[in-house]
C-alpha cells in the first residue's frame, strides 16, 4: 500500500528464543488474574484473558499459542491480518480504534471489536457483516472520566448509541469497555463502568490492561487486555 509504515516487531529473548519466559509471564498473569477472582468470590473461569500482540513477532504470538493462550487482541488492521495468517486456531480481539477504511479487514476476522464509540463506525461495521454473511459482535468504548485524552463516547450519551446500535442487523452488542485515565486510580472509573453496564443489561466488560487488570477483575471485568505483562517491553530501540 502507499505510504504504508513499516512497524519494528519485538523480537523474542536471546536465551531461549523467548519461550520460557514468555510461558512463565503467562502463567503469572493467569495466577494473578485467579487470585483476583477469588478475592471478589468470583469464578476465574468467567474472566478471559486477551493478550495484547500489538507489535509483538508472530513467532511469539504462535509461542503463546502452543503454550496454550487463546485469545489474542490487536490494535492494527495490517498486523491482524498478518499474524492470522500465521497463527492458526485462536480468537482474535480487535482492541484499538478502528478507523471505518480498516473496517473491512476486521469485521468477520474477529471475534469481537472492543472499542465501537459512535453510530457511523457501527454503521460501516454492519454494511460490511452484511456483505460478509456475519454479525459482528462488538463492545461500546465509554470514556467514563471524560478525558480529552482517550477515546470512548460519554456517558450520557451511551443510551441513544446502543439503542440505535441493537437496531442494526450485522452488529451484536455484548457488553462495554473503558481505558482510564494515565496517573490516577482505575478503580472508580471500573465501578463506573460496571454500573453502567448493569444499568442497561449487558454482559461483558472489556476492563484492565498491564498495570491494571487485578482491580478490573475485583471490579468485575470479564475481559482483560494485557500486553506488557504478557510479552514484556515491546518498545523497539532507536
Amino acid at each position: 500500500m502507499s505510504g504504508a509504515r513499516t512497524t519494528t516487531l519485538h523480537q523474542p529473548d536471546s536465551d531461549d528464543g523467548g519461550t520460557g519466559q514468555l510461558a512463565a509471564r503467562l502463567a503469572a498473569v493467569r495466577d494473578r488474574i485467579a487470585a483476583a477472582a477469588r478475592r471478589s468470590g468470583r469464578d476465574p473461569e468467567a474472566v478471559t484473558l486477551v493478550a495484547v500482540s500489538k507489535d509483538v513477532d508472530p513467532d511469539r504470538v504462535l509461542a503463546a499459542a502452543r503454550g496454550g493462550q487463546r485469545d489474542f487482541g490487536e490494535s492494527k488492521a495490517q498486523q491482524l491480518v498478518a499474524k492470522r495468517a500465521v497463527v492458526p486456531g485462536v480468537t482474535w480481539h480487535f482492541v484499538g480504534r478502528l478507523q471505518r477504511n480498516k473496517v473491512d479487514q476486521v469485521v468477520g476476522a474477529v471475534d469481537l471489536v472492543h472499542s465501537v464509540d459512535r453510530l457511523e463506525l457501527a454503521q460501516a461495521i454492519d454494511r460490511r457483516a452484511a456483505r460478509a454473511g456475519v454479525v459482528q459482535r462488538v463492545l461500546l468504548q465509554v470514556n467514563v472520566a471524560g478525558d480529552p485524552a482517550k477515546a470512548g463516547i460519554a456517558p450520557r450519551d451511551l443510551p441513544a448509541l446502543l439503542e440505535a446500535v441493537r437496531a442494526l442487523g450485522g452488529v451484536s452488542c455484548d457488553g462495554l469497555m473503558t481505558v482510564p485515565a494515565q496517573g490516577v486510580d482505575p478503580r472508580p472509573a471500573f465501578v463506573a463502568l460496571r454500573a453502567l453496564r448493569d444499568g442497561l443489561g449487558l454482559a461483558h466488560l472489556s476492563m484492565g490492561m498491564s498495570d491494571d487488570f487485578e482491580a478490573a477483575v475485583e471490579e468485575g471485568a470479564t475481559v482483560v487486555r494485557v500486553g506488557r505483562a504478557v510479552f514484556g517491553d515491546r518498545t523497539a530501540p532507536g
